[in-house]
């Protein structure tokens, strides 16, 4: 596999008995090691506008989970609709993964080595309000 990766697992198989990167994120685990850097995966879901996050968030929170991510000052990215496996990637304080927004995509990154098995995290940057 080349160094630079951008997979969703949800679309990710085997071919002709060989094991391909299916395995990559086990639910929120690194499988195989991931370096330094490496696109792990995109912050999928639906695009709406701020105002229509905030009504989708009050609904949420009712249920335990809000699963917006705001992508710029008028867009928000909903995982509650359209989402992958990123919205269960859980917050840390001292994080082995970074958000890097490009080209209108959130994704997340390794910050640093992480070792196979190992939990993936980042930093909300959220002061946990309303």
């Amino acid at each position: 596999m080349p160094g630079f990766a951008c997979w969703r697992p949800e679309r990710l198989s085997r071919s002709g008995g060989r094991q391909t990167v299916k395995r990559l994120i086990d639910r929120t685990t690194a499988t195989p090691r991931l370096r330094r850097n490496t696109r792990i995966i995109d912050y999928a879901g639906e695009k709406v506008s701020n105002r229509e996050s905030l009504v989708r968030e009050r609904r949420y929170i009712q249920h335990g989970h809000i699963w917006c991510f705001k992508l710029t000052n008028r867009t928000v990215i909903d995982a509650g609709v359209g989402g992958n496996i990123a919205r269960f990637i859980n917050h840390s304080c001292r994080p082995n993964c970074y958000i890097d927004i490009k080209d209108g995509v959130i994704w997340i990154r390794a910050a640093r080595t992480i070792r196979n098995g190992e939990e993936l995290t980042y930093d909300y940057n959220t002061d946990g309000e309303d």
